[in-house]
């Protein structure tokens, strides 16, 4: 991570206009500019046993539970061998002092996951997105971050893009969040998804935003954070409008074991939908007129162990359970009962930011009818921070 110091310079018509009504130029403000990121390397081998998902699926980039075939076995299936660099990543900071002895600050964030582009037969061209974009200030944060429902802190260190996938709280959106001590509380932007004669629909119909409350606990030992949602889910179309309030709790954290740690995290809710498992399970099915709030328990536990100054590994459990009403799911497809995955991995720093590593990866996908699917990958990593 680098850091500029800019100073800004008041122009000369500034300059004459203050000295000829007699005022004094206030100090010069002083930014500081932070930039980094890192550029890394995703080699996989992928093994569904149920039929391999085709090439642009977004599970053939990093796991994604929901995207695990489910099925008999396959017959002459063999495994698929993908690379990338997309999640390469570059951010840009801001800190600027002011005279009243507060700060503004501003943070812009940037990789290429989850986009299109040019396709793998020329140029892999692809857009670059946007993953947060905020102003902070006096406790107040504005912009697009990680949810405060998330603890980002929790997460293990994994090749995979995201990891303990199905047993996290994963969300960043536009929101409203202050924190004071210990305490923050954030209003964020709505967004339902209703299973809806047995397809998926993303519906922006709430009327208030979706509220979150966390508490931090920082210790020698290491961290405990709670944290509370409370959402709207609403379907409004044609003759239908239907309302059900979604929440959930969850409870993460990290226990230092000396040079090791564990980290853990464990959420349970009603219709929490989007907001765990990259939305393995949708917030609500609609049953008629009304919505029937899909209940879900998941979480993950991870240990980090380190071998030596530059050898350390990470093994990962993970989990998610949804209580779907099966008499809705007769009538409405075969929607995710449970999905749990295993990690392994080895990583070796020879310098202090350059990481190689390889890591593997066993998960299952079970849905209402019974059926499930197999993912065994093996990923191999390279990646430097700057």
């Amino acid at each position: 991570m680098k850091t500029i110091t800019l100073t800004k310079k008041l122009s000369t018509i500034a300059v004459l206009s203050a000295l000829s009504f007699g005022a004094q130029a206030a100090s010069l403000d002083t930014t500081n500019v932070t930039y980094g990121g890192y550029v890394k390397l995703d080699a996989m081998w992928s093994d569904f046993s149920a039929g391999t998902i085709s090439g642009g699926s977004i599970g053939r980039d990093f796991y994604v539970p929901v995207t695990t075939p489910v099925g008999p076995d396959a017959k002459n299936n063999d495994a698929v061998f993908d690379m990338h660099a997309r999640q390469s990543r570059f951010f840009f900071d801001t800190d600027t002092k002011l005279d009243s002895g507060k700060s503004i600050k501003t943070k812009i964030e940037l990789d290429f996951m989850v986009t299109a582009g040019g396709d793998e037969r020329i140029s892999n061209s692809y857009v670059p997105r946007l993953r947060q974009a905020y102003v902070t200030y006096d406790g107040w944060l504005f912009g697009q971050a990680w949810s405060n429902f998330q603890n980002v802190g929790a997460l293990p260190e994994t090749l995979d893009f995201v990891g303990p996938t199905e047993g996290t709280v994963f969300s960043r959106q536009t929101m409203v969040k202050y924190t004071t001590g210990n305490w923050s509380f954030s209003a964020e932007n709505p967004e339902s998804t209703v299973t809806v004669n047995g397809a998926r629909i993303e519906t922006d119909d709430a009327s208030i935003p979706d509220l979150s409350a966390r508490y931090t606990h920082n210790a020698d030992w290491g961290q405990l954070v709670v944290a509370g949602l409370a959402r709207q889910l609403k379907y409004n179309k044609a003759d239908i409008n239907a309302t059900e309030t979604s929440y959930g709790v969850s409870v993460s954290g990290k226990i230092n074991l000396g040079k090791n740690n564990l980290k853990f995290m464990l959420t349970q809710g009603t219709g929490l939908g989007r907001y765990v498992g990259l939305n393995a399970a949708n917030g609500a099915v609609l049953d008629g007129n009304d919505l029937d709030a899909i209940d879900s328990t998941s979480g993950f536990v991870g240990y980090q162990h380190h071998w030596s100054n530059k050898v350390r590994s990470t093994f990962v459990y993970s989990f998610l359970e949804a209580d779907n009403n099966r008499d809705l799911a007769a009538v409405y497809g075969s929607p995710t009962k449970s999905s749990t995955s295993y990690s392994a991995n080895l990583l070796y720093s020879p310098e202090k930011k350059l990481t190689f590593g390889v890591e593997y990866r066993h998960a299952n996908r079970e849905v209402e009818s019974g059926a499930d699917g197999d993912l065994n990958r093996l990923q191999f990593s390279a990646k430097y921070a700057f």
